[in-house]
């Protein structure tokens, strides 16, 4: 058991350390920045990292190294501007180390099969000895830095890379760098656009008929999990073996915790979110992301969030059909395990008396407001996630108003109490505190609280579970588009001044604009149209994304890696895969869904659109994901899992091979080299199987 722990441990820690610089980052760890027009210089446009001031900059930079010979001059040049490149973080490998220059790309051997390979500049590092290595270089960037077989020390005085370097091979093994995933040849970086092939589809059987809007796998690493539905009820259930032929096992007239008399429920009110504390299994503790109605419901009060901060007058505001301006609250609040268990493992019931209200704010109107609540990985914080609260346009800006709370994911301290002289001299919204790296904790005139900003419904985020870094949120669009975003530390998420990647202009306007050229928005990584729902299940504008999980169960070992998002209407499931990984760059399809034949509560799902009937799927209010990693789907008409690909009859060549290994045959089937690429997948698939197979599960999983 402690080997277990101890590996599970290092495991988790070495994949966060390998991820720190993934997807498209700068060398200052920022994202980087929309340029409309063509750098001067460095000649790179689009999304880029450098700004025409840096762009000078980089131009004296080269002029000070004074090399005249044309055609090393124009490899130097390309070096030098290599900064700019929207990956330059991978690039100049920030993650060991800042360096003078890129990683220039060396033998063909070490080009990672994603790059494309155009001609001699795939052996950029050969080409650039080639052409520069007899040439007066002054304060030359690839001096060695220190003494030994590789060179001699740096000097500022001209100087040959011939009379510094021993050899190419020297050279091109220090500055080539062949365990980076990127490097740089002559041009910016760029991935094949060839679509990794897609599985045949995706086959779910379905477990349980209620509509439940959370589950959340027990923290004790049991096959346990909590279910909450929307009017305010949370049960304890077990969820039976995949292809066990057995159902989720729930006791629907003893619930865990039954708050529905402090519940506003309605369509896009109730009890939104659950998440429990990293070390539940000791101290209880549990968080409520729910709505309530101060008309109705006592002790529902919070400021309003329209208010003089952010020029607005919730007196001026219109009733929103029928609801007056703030009536309606978002909330979240802290709950306890029953301490009468002599485990908080063991206990089945909790305390509906809430130990303290972490957050309450007013909602300006009926629209969306999120409310899901996840605690990170990582750092151990609590994440909530904000709508803009309108149902159309945003029109007052919140999301893109930093004053403002609505419209953006926060991030919150809720194991340090404040005081309540703190929590009014910081203009708090509750009892929690500020993280000291919050990015904009020492921001005049930002609330501290804000993770990162521009976003009209984040529906549904989740974190990796292999890679801490990778957080992503579903964000629900308005007329034309629905996103999801690879989530970051200050991120601009681009709401309301874009839809997606497109320019979004509001009918109305009182609470001001911003101007595109304001700000560095950082646009979606997949998502879909509403011209891709079909249209007879509802209007275009009626399409609404479900956001979901990477796949990282070999239920299915198709689907690993790949993450799988919805829309409210079930029309397909969207797979986006990422290639190469850890750069942030998608590709996704569309994919069809079926009932497994042996299910054990028979379904027959009905295709969005035929004869205007709603998918017997239901609507899709969730993803969820187990202590196995097995995915959930959480819809109208029931729970859903993701079961192995043969029991629908698609194919997938993979199950066979994993079958062989879990069932304990004693012949060695090959394995499929895509599975075993990399060492991470080598160790994640035999510890996936050590764990999951042999039930020793480690207490404190998360």
């Amino acid at each position: 058991m402690n080997t277990c722990v101890c590996f599970l441990f290092l495991f988790s820690l070495s994949l966060f350390l390998d991820c720190l610089s993934s997807f498209p980052l700068c060398t200052d760890s920022r994202q980087p920045i929309k340029q409309d027009t063509p750098l001067k210089f460095c000649s790179y446009n689009g999304t880029v990292c450098c700004n025409s001031t840096q762009d000078l900059e980089l131009q004296k930079q080269f002029e000070s190294l004074n090399v005249f010979d044309p055609a090393c001059a124009a490899l130097l040049k390309l070096t030098t501007c290599a900064i700019c490149d929207q990956f330059s973080a991978r690039l100049f490998g920030i993650d060991s180390g800042p360096r003078k220059v890129p990683v220039l790309c060396n033998t063909t051997d070490l080009v990672k099969p994603h790059q494309s390979k155009v001609g001699d500049s795939i052996d950029f590092c050969t080409k650039l000895w080639d052409t520069c290595g007899h040439i007066s270089i002054m304060s030359s960037p690839f001096a060695p830095p220190m003494q030994g077989r590789v060179g001699m020390q740096y000097s500022s005085l001209p100087s040959k890379l011939t009379d510094q370097w021993r050899s190419r091979k020297d050279f091109c093994e220090a500055i080539g760098g062949s365990e980076d995933d990127l490097c740089f040849k002559d041009e910016p970086v760029s991935f094949s656009q060839e679509k990794a092939s897609p599985p045949a589809g995706l086959c779910l059987e379905k477990i349980a008929k209620g509509a439940y809007i959370n589950l959340v796998p027990h923290p004790d690493g049991s096959n346990r999990a909590f279910m909450s539905n929307q009017q305010g009820k949370i049960w304890l259930a077990t969820i039976p073996n995949e292809g066990s032929n057995g159902i989720l096992w729930i006791n629907e007239s003893e619930p865990f915790l039954d708050i529905t008399d402090e519940v506003l429920f309605d369509t896009e009110f109730g009890l939104m979110g659950m998440s429990f504390h990293p070390n539940f299994a000791r101290n209880g503790r549990f968080f409520l992301s729910f709505n309530c109605d101060k008309m109705k419901h006592p002790g529902c009060s919070g400021r309003c969030s329209c208010n003089t901060d952010v020029s607005c007058d919730p007196s001026k505001l219109p009733a929103d059909s029928g609801v007056q301006p703030c009536q309606y609250h978002s909330v979240v609040a802290e709950f306890t395990a029953n301490g009468t268990a002599s485990e908080t493992s063991l206990a089945t019931s909790a305390n509906p008396s809430e130990v303290r209200r972490i957050f309450a704010m007013g909602l300006p109107y009926r629209g969306g407001h999120a409310g899901e609540i996840l605690f990170g990985p990582a750092d151990g914080f609590l994440y909530l996630m904000m709508g803009d609260g309108s149902n159309r346009d945003d029109p007052y800006n919140f999301a893109q108003n930093k004053k403002s709370l609505l419209g953006k994911i926060l991030r919150l301290d809720i194991d340090t109490i404040p005081s309540a002289m703190e929590i009014s001299g910081k203009g708090l919204w509750g009892n929690y505190s500020i993280p000291s790296d919050n990015p904009f904790v020492d921001v005049k005139d930002v609330k501290p609280e804000i993770w990162a900003l521009g976003f009209r419904n984040p529906w549904r985020c989740s974190f990796d579970s292999e890679r801490p870094s990778y957080f992503l949120c579903g964000d629900c669009g308005q007329d034309q588009y629905e996103e999801v975003d690879i989530v970051i530390k200050g991120g601009n998420y681009g709401w309301r001044v874009y839809e997606g990647s497109i320019p979004f202009q509001p009918t109305k306007s009182p609470g001001g604009t911003t101007s595109a050229t304001s700000i560095n928005p950082i646009f979606p990584v997949m998502g879909y149209s509403h011209s891709d729902i079909d249209k007879n299940v509802g209007s275009a504008a009626s399409a609404s994304i479900t956001g979901g999980y990477f796949y990282r169960s070999m239920t299915d070992p198709c689907m690993y890696k790949r993450y799988l998002y919805m829309d409210l209407y079930a029309d397909g499931v969207w797979a986006g895969t990422e290639s190469p990984e850890n750069s942030g760059n998608f590709s996704t399809a569309k994919m069809p869904f079926k009932c497994a034949h042996d299910s054990p509560i028979q379904c027959n799902i009905v295709p969005a659109g035929i004869s205007n009937a709603t998918p017997a799927l239901g609507y899709v209010y969730s993803f969820a994901e187990d202590n196995k990693k097995d995915v959930y789907i959480l819809t109208s008409s029931g729970v859903y899992r993701v079961a192995r690909p043969s029991r629908c009859n698609f194919l997938c060549a993979k199950e066979n091979a994993v079958n062989s290994v879990t069932h304990g045959q004693r012949s060695c089937s090959p394995m499929s080299t895509e599975l075993f690429k990399g060492h991470k997948d080598v160790l994640f698939f035999l510890l996936s199987y050590f764990v999951l197979y042999t039930g020793l599960y480690p207490v404190n999983y998360h």
